[in-house]
């Protein structure tokens, strides 16, 4: 690296005592974590309050659960003023695919119907889709949305896929293959004006947006606090707007079910709720320490930072053009092209990924669009440039080496 580019590096973040940011977190040192996007990694305080939870509710479980709904009304107000929405549009559901499943469920069956998704969709909310058009009778289609597509190209290559048959509308604020965004606001203005309900698969927003429902005019959302909220997994919000909300009712019935909107979703059994409950610590540990919008900052750097030296080490071993040329950028996460021959569909990127943790010992997203593998880099606040400099120095020439045998 030059000076120039040490120099840019953003310093890693620390703890109020001192520590690096990473000690706040159990990830195993002996891997490099570069893949939050994925999975999300929870902070030791979250894992605590988890911990005390599921102590109390096994404590006395005949207290607990009568009790469990106004504790989750509770904590459904703390995570709606986190994501700047009305507590009373929010439904807790495990995750983003759940809350499109919701959405699925509630949906009238209309003979014919058509569903608008994109060749850039998340695989099982798609599959969703596909399901629901077989007991329409109907057919999904896709729109194409080339990589590099700004706002305008990717607005225009949805819209032009909505017709007389369309039912519904399904599309990524960020994208999860190509770290990207979508013009879910203008999309869903137009399906709207014609009467077509939307459903945003906001999975990656909260945490990387301050505000991912600011303007908003469709009808759902849903997106994972578990990702870049650090919630223990399970932990997601669905939001609902419309005439159309009354109908969402949980995936499983239970005692609840007779209540409103988003009432009988706090009504869910003997559901381990606790990752719900200790959704909130995650939340307030980042805005205390550093405060979300320096975190999100931080991010961004960090991944401007890795996606040019992991990019430029990929050039110079192959001398093949890394850069990814994505059309609508997000904060915190970056592709970079992968030597040719690698991760060229989701299974060969998914082995990939594999391959990489058993014998790189890295933790890494490998995905794949359009016939091209890429790396993609997420950043988080444990993160710093040193990890993503130790994967462009030890990590990219063995990636070199597998695309020459792959080619063999």
């Amino acid at each position: 690296m030059t000076e120039t580019e040490v120099a840019l590096a953003p310093h890693p973040l620390l703890l109020p005592d001192g520590r690096p940011a990473a000690e706040a977190w159990s990830l195993d040192p002996a891997l490099l974590h570069l893949n939050h996007g994925s999975f999300g990694a929870v902070p030791l305080v979250a894992q605590q309050r988890q911990a005390e939870l599921r102590a109390e509710m096994e404590r006395a479980p005949v207290v607990w659960f009568p009790e469990l709904p106004d504790r989750l009304a509770a904590t459904r107000a703390d995570l709606a003023r986190f994501l700047r929405v009305d507590a009373g549009d929010l439904a807790l559901v495990p995750n983003a695919s759940a809350g499109a499943s919701v959405v699925y469920d509630a949906l009238e069956r209309r003979a014919g119907g058509e569903i608008v998704v994109t060749d850039h969709g998340y695989g099982a909310v798609t599959m969703g889709a596909e399901r629901l058009a077989r007991r329409w009778g109907g057919r999904v289609r896709t729109a194409r949305v080339p990589l590099g597509a700004d706002e305008e190209e990717a607005y225009e290559a949805v819209v032009a896929e909505l017709g007389e048959a369309t039912d519904l509308v399904v599309v990524d604020q960020i994208t999860s293959a190509t770290a990207r965004r979508l013009p879910v606001e203008r999309i869903g203005a137009e399906a709207r004006r014609r009467g077509v309900p939307m459903l945003v698969d906001g999975a990656h927003a909260p945490g990387l947006l301050a505000a991912p429902l600011a303007g908003a005019t469709y009808d759902f959302w849903t997106g994972n606090l578990h990702k870049w909220g650090c919630a223990p997994r399970g932990t997601a919000a669905l939001v609902a707007r419309g005439p159309l909300r009354d109908r969402l009712c949980p995936l499983i019935d239970s005692w609840g079910a007779a209540e409103p909107y988003p009432v009988r979703f706090d009504h869910q059994g003997t559901l381990d709720a606790t990752s719900y409950l200790a959704a909130p610590t995650s939340l307030a540990f980042v805005e205390d320490t550093w405060g979300w919008s320096a975190a999100r900052r931080h991010m961004d750097r960090l991944a401007d930072h890795a996606a040019h030296v992991i990019g430029a080490a990929v050039t110079r071993l192959t001398g093949e053009d890394s850069r990814a040329g994505v059309g609508m950028p997000v904060p915190g996460m970056r592709l970079v092209r992968l030597p040719d021959g690698l991760g060229r569909s989701r299974i060969e990127a998914d082995a990939l990924r594999d391959r990489a943790a058993r014998e790189l010992a890295v933790e890494a997203a490998f995905t794949s669009f359009d016939g091209i593998g890429y790396l993609r880099v997420s950043a988080h606040v444990y993160n710093t440039p040193a990890d993503y400099e130790h994967f462009a120095e030890r990590c990219v020439p063995v990636l070199a080496d597998w695309a020459r045998e792959y080619g063999r």
